[in-house]
């Protein structure tokens, strides 16, 4: 049975297009205004089989609200998925760049491709997503408007590409977090990857002991992210990404720190998407 996953965003958006890269093409999205709505969909048996949330892009860095959302919910993490972002100029078919006169996209996909829209006179819209603009243009048959979009929105909305791969950066990529119900989740064969939630006393040297010992057990922090604590004076959390290669390594270093924090959440153990340059 095809999967059900929320997505913040438009049928096109690139939540779409990592939700198929993880589960597959059939995958059936439910398309979601905000992150927040994303995980109490994806927390609700009733309405979906979990969700997909971008939680950090190689420039423009972590989505720290997502990680408070992900730390309140009754989700765990099962996958992540690195995708490469590939903005294409759109248009409806018989359009060609002569005619354009404005081009519509979300203010971080134009901010993008600024080195191909510099070389033209064109009126540039921001609007709220980049797959909502490709839908509008495609539904008022605008000659004259062009949207900065997904290769899946222009698909979905029989537009064509007339001008693929314009983002200015090659090497930018969105990673997404796979999340499913605590409850329901199985463990993921050859888990090599786990995120992990702690707080210290903030005293001299808390942190620097954690951290000591995770490297004395030859595993790697390849991320390691601090967040003020809600309603706290000036205390933070820190959020831990830990590549492994055995489980048990994971699992033995929790128990050694368990004892040097204040508060430690497990959420998630799965296995490393792994960046794939396609350029």
């Amino acid at each position: 049975m095809n999967k059900k996953i929320s997505i913040q965003g438009f049928e096109g958006s690139f939540h779409q297009v990592a939700a198929q890269q993880f589960y597959g093409k059939s995958t059936a999205v439910i398309c979601c205004a905000t992150f927040k709505e994303v995980v109490k969909i994806a927390a609700d048996k009733k309405q979906s089989d979990g969700g997909v949330m971008a939680i950090e892009n190689s420039i423009a860095g972590s989505i720290l609200p997502n990680y408070n959302l992900l730390l309140k919910s009754n989700l765990t993490i099962i996958g992540e998925v690195y995708l490469q972002i590939k903005q294409n100029l759109l248009v409806n078919p018989g359009v060609s760049l002569e005619d354009i006169k404005e081009v519509h996209s979300h203010p971080m996909a134009i901010q993008q491709c600024f080195g191909f829209l510099d070389k033209y006179n064109w009126r540039l819209v921001e609007t709220e997503d980049t797959a909502l603009s490709a839908k509008h243009i495609h539904q008022h048959k605008n000659k004259h408007v062009a949207a900065i979009a997904s290769k899946l929105a222009a698909d979905l909305y029989q537009l064509d590409v007339i001008a693929p791969n314009i983002h200015t950066l090659k090497n930018n990529y969105t990673r997404f977090l796979i999340l499913q119900r605590q409850n329901e989740a199985a463990a993921t064969t050859g888990a090599d990857k786990a995120s992990i939630n702690f707080s210290t006393d903030h005293s001299k040297g808390s942190l620097a002991r954690v951290l000591t010992k995770i490297a004395e057990e030859g595993i790697n922090l390849s991320k390691l992210q601090s967040m003020p604590i809600p309603g706290s004076d000036f205390k933070y959390s820190f959020h831990a990404d830990m590549e492994f290669e055995h489980v048990d390594q994971f699992r033995h270093v929790i128990e050694l720190i368990q004892p040097l924090t204040e508060g430690l959440t497990v959420l998630g153990i799965y296995k490393n998407g792994k960046i794939k340059n396609t350029n």
